[in-house]
């Protein structure tokens, strides 16, 4: 535990200025051991570090404003060597890309050291996006060399293993128990588990819809695809535009039958940022399903006439090509077609 101190800028104006800022700010330096091998590594651990710190909102984990930043530690170890070389520490990396980038650039600078038979020096360094190499700060001490001695104000601070235990309880699921759940339990897919548990509210958005929507799969892909489009994601903070219950019953709609998919998409766009419910907007624009078979084969039948040489592929054997006639007939219908009931009907007139 620490306080940020003061920090010099360097090269505004030919000048060299001091930064106040954010003089006295308390923060908390994470020390992690020395066992990742790669920039590539390094970049995932600060990623899921991040995520753990907003999870249980004790950080906003932003990089760019400073609040969450990486002191990156660089040795190398020439194939056949046991032993780690000299490190070198790259100061204050704030972005995950800049991490990876600074770590392969500090990489390739000490293995050109050593293949010229050179010795790697102690250094802090600085990276710089733009020429995308390290520079040197000053030369690293080792901690002795740091006169460090006990502050007499500041006792030690000793936290006993109950307490530890009953802070720990305290946490809930982490996001990577939560992606795990929803893959395995809620049987949605990775790429969407993912993208669910990328902040905290967007967990707690979803797991509300559940209890009115419970389908996760559908629900899921409406949120990932429709819902986040619309939210504003700063640090812990979160706004959506609709509310997970307006979510949650316009997919019931769906479900039931009462509209189609592509008109809950409409239906959202209406409700967003307002407190109207799905069915008022449904009742409102007059929307339904259309199921009548007689007035969708009549549909079906125009399109498959339009669309010879998609009707000959399916014929053919490739089955996919449906989902294009599909298509063309929710387009004619303004998506007020019953999709299943469509694809129904068409597979049976395409097959005569």
């Amino acid at each position: 535990m620490e306080q940020d101190a003061g920090k010099n800028v360097h090269g505004v104006g030919g000048d060299s200025l001091v930064d106040l800022n954010r003089a006295g700010v308390p923060l908390v330096e994470i020390v992690g051991e020395p066992e990742l091998r790669s920039s590539a590594e390094a970049s995932a651990y600060l990623r899921t570090l991040r995520d753990l710190l907003v999870f249980i909102g004790v950080n906003d984990g932003n990089l760019e404003e400073g609040s969450f930043r990486c002191d990156a530690n660089v040795s190398i170890r020439p194939r056949g060597a046991t032993k780690l070389g000299t490190r070198c520490e790259l100061k204050n990396i704030n972005s995950f890309r800049f991490v990876q980038r600074a770590i392969d650039s500090e990489i390739a600078r000490q293995t050109a050291i050593l293949d010229a038979a050179g010795a790697v020096v102690q250094q802090t360094r600085s990276f710089d996006p733009e020429t995308g190499e390290t520079a040197t700060l000053r030369s690293k001490e080792d901690a002795h060399d740091y006169r460090y001695f006990p502050e007499p104000d500041l006792p030690p601070l000793t936290l006993d293993a109950a307490f530890v235990e009953r802070e720990r309880n305290r946490v809930g699921e982490l996001p990577r128990v939560t992606r795990r759940r929803y893959v395995e339990e809620l049987g949605l897919v990775p790429a969407a588990a993912q993208t669910l548990t990328q902040h905290p509210a967007t967990v707690r958005f979803f797991e509300e819809a559940r209890r009115v929507f419970p389908d996760a799969t559908k629900l899921g892909n409406f949120i990932v695809n429709e819902v986040l489009r619309g939210a504003t994601l700063h640090g812990i903070s979160a706004k959506f535009s609709a509310t997970p219950e307006q979510v949650g019953e316009l997919l019931s709609l769906v479900e039931a039958g009462a509209i189609s998919g592509k008109q809950a998409k409409e239906v959202y766009a209406a409700m967003e940022n307002t407190p109207r419910r799905p069915q008022e907007i449904v009742d409102e624009r007059g929307m339904k399903v259309v199921s009548d078979a007689g007035e969708l084969e009549a549909v079906c039948e125009r399109v498959i006439l339009a669309h010879p040489s998609q009707v000959a592929t399916i014929r053919a054997g490739k089955k996919g090509v449906l989902g294009f006639l599909v298509g063309q007939v929710m387009k004619e219908t303004k998506g007020s077609a019953n999709p299943k009931l469509v694809s129904e009907i068409l597979e049976r007139l395409v097959a005569k």
